[in-house]
C-alpha cells in the first residue's frame, strides 16, 4: 500500500474549486407550443438534480420587472407569437447559469435549457456568445403532434394567464416552430446530437422514455 502524505492531498473546499471551474453542462429541450417541456424538466430536476432554465419564463419574467429598458420589447415580441432577438435571450440565460452557479459554489452545474435555440438567429448567436463557455451533451427533441399540443395548449390557457395561449397566437406559434425551430432540432440531428422522445403519451410513459438518457 503507498503511504499518502496528508498535506498534499487536495482539501474538499479545494475540490469544489476544481469542479466548480468546469464548464457548465447544458442539454437543449425543444419540441413544439404544448410538448410537454416544461413537465418534463421539472421530472429531470426532482430525479437527477439538474437546474430548469425556461428561456420563455426567463423573457417572461424581464418583460414584468418594473423599468426594464427590453422589458415592453419582450411584451410585443412574445404578443405576436415571434421570436426575440438573441442578445437579449442569451444574456438572460447566462446571467442565470452565472447566479446558480455563484449561490451554490459550481456544485449545481448541470442545466437544462428549455426552448433554445428556437432559430437559426439564436443558434448563431448562441454558438458565438456561448459555445466556448458551456459543455453542450445533447438536444432533447419531445416530438408531439400538432392536434395534441394544441388541445393541450387551449386547456391550459384556461387558468395560465398566458397572453400567448390562445388560438391566435398558437397558430403564429405552430408556423414559428415549423419554418425556423425544427430546422435547428434537424441540424443538430445531423451530428448525432439529438434524443427524440414520443411525447403524445401521458407525462408518466414520456419520462420513462426520457429517463433512459439520464441514466
Amino acid at each position: 500500500m503507498f503511504n499518502f502524505i496528508p498535506s498534499l492531498l487536495p482539501s474538499v473546499q479545494a475540490v469544489r474549486r476544481i469542479f466548480s471551474m468546469a464548464k457548465p453542462q447544458v442539454i437543449f429541450v425543444l419540441g413544439g407550443p404544448g410538448a410537454g417541456k416544461g413537465t418534463q424538466c421539472a421530472k429531470i430536476v426532482e430525479k437527477f438534480g439538474y437546474v430548469h432554465l425556461s428561456a420563455g419564463d426567463l423573457l417572461r419574467k424581464e418583460k414584468n420587472t418594473p423599468d426594464s429598458k427590453v422589458g415592453q420589447l419582450i411584451a410585443n415580441y412574445i404578443k405576436e407569437g415571434k421570436i426575440v432577438p438573441v442578445k437579449i435571450t442569451c444574456g438572460l440565460l447566462e446571467k442565470a447559469m452565472n447566479e446558480t452557479m455563484e449561490e451554490t459554489n459550481g456544485e449545481k452545474y448541470k442545466f437544462l435549457i428549455d426552448g433554445f435555440p428556437r432559430n437559426k438567429d439564436n443558434l448563431d448567436g448562441w454558438n458565438d456568445a456561448m459555445n466556448d463557455k458551456v459543455d453542450l451533451k445533447f438536444v432533447l427533441f419531445f416530438d408531439c403532434p400538432e392536434s395534441v399540443c394544441t388541445t393541450r395548449i387551449l386547456e391550459r390557457g384556461q387558468t395560465s394567464g398566458r397572453t400567448d395561449d390562445n388560438a391566435d397566437s398558437l397558430k403564429k406559434r405552430f408556423n414559428t416552430y415549423a419554418t425556423e425551430t425544427k430546422p435547428i432540432i434537424d441540424h443538430y440531428g445531423e451530428s448525432g446530437k439529438v434524443r427524440k422522445i414520443a411525447a403524445d403519451h401521458d407525462p408518466e410513459t414520456v419520462f420513462q422514455e426520457t429517463s433512459k438518457y439520464f441514466q
